[in-house]
């Protein structure tokens, strides 16, 4: 008879399961990626400006959110080298286009969150 598979978790514990992942997957991002600090550190220095900049609590969050989803993609863009560097140990043309299709989108993300503050900027002193 073949071995049981095991129970998969439910409910609270499957979801205390999820958020101690995800605080791995934080604690290694910022433990390993030199970029993910320093957004972090944009995320911090930034939240208290929008909370100034910010003519209501919708624009406020709108600042906030787009550096907050530079985070995001650049998990992601992370999550996407730590998987390329594994499987590839020499140079492959799909592998750098995975790498540099990645490292687009936080260029892509950055530059929406710069057009966001500069936006904000300008209307608030305009």
């Amino acid at each position: 008879m073949a071995d049981a598979i095991p129970p998969r978790a439910t409910g609270i514990e499957r979801l205390r399961k999820a958020l101690g992942y995800s605080l791995l997957g934080l604690a290694s991002a910022w433990r390993h990626e030199a970029a993910f600090r320093q957004e972090v550190v944009l995320l911090v220095v930034a939240s208290p400006l929008a909370l100034w900049l910010g003519e209501s609590w919708l624009e406020t969050l709108i600042l906030v959110g787009v550096i907050a989803m530079v985070l995001v993609v650049e998990l992601l863009n992370s999550a996407i080298e730590n998987i390329v560097d594994s499987v590839v140990s020499e140079y492959n043309e799909l592998a750098g286009r995975a790498k540099d299709q990645g490292s687009a989108a936080v260029l892509l993300a950055l530059l929406l969150a710069a057009g966001v503050w500069i936006g904000a900027l300008v209307h608030h002193f305009a």
